[in-house]
């Protein structure tokens, strides 16, 4: 039997630079479970701006972010662009697919298959 994985490592590109300059660029993304796609929707920045949804989703399955001591709002609106981004991807992958991977052809016959997607280290 094979044991369902929740978490999900990752190393920021860029990394969330904290009010004392360090750095922060490790970190650990869980699967979401229902509440954390509904609960956001009472929030009220969400329901004024829906763009919003995004920051707080990812505030409560961001488990871990270097040394930080909790991933908040405040922390996910101030990751760089690129940073965001690729974390909202991550987010879509596992929790599409349960793993952090993603679905390639074959360029010579066509066949699909699904290949594991390292984001656990400096790229």
């Amino acid at each position: 039997m094979t044991a369902l994985i929740t978490e999900f490592p990752f190393v920021l590109k860029l990394g969330y630079a904290d009010d004392n300059g360090d750095l922060h660029k490790e970190g650990t993304m869980r699967l979401a479970t229902a509440a954390d796609e509904i609960l956001p929707l009472r929030d009220s920045r969400v329901q004024q701006n829906q763009s919003y949804l995004s920051i707080i989703l990812l505030s409560r399955v961001v488990t871990r972010l270097g040394t930080l001591p909790a991933v908040t709002p405040k922390v996910i609106e101030g990751l760089f662009a690129a940073d965001f981004a690729a974390l909202q991807e991550m987010y879509n992958r596992i929790n599409e697919r349960g793993r952090n991977a993603v679905e390639v052809l074959c360029p010579k016959c066509n066949h699909a298959f699904e290949f594991e997607v390292d984001t656990s280290r400096d790229q």
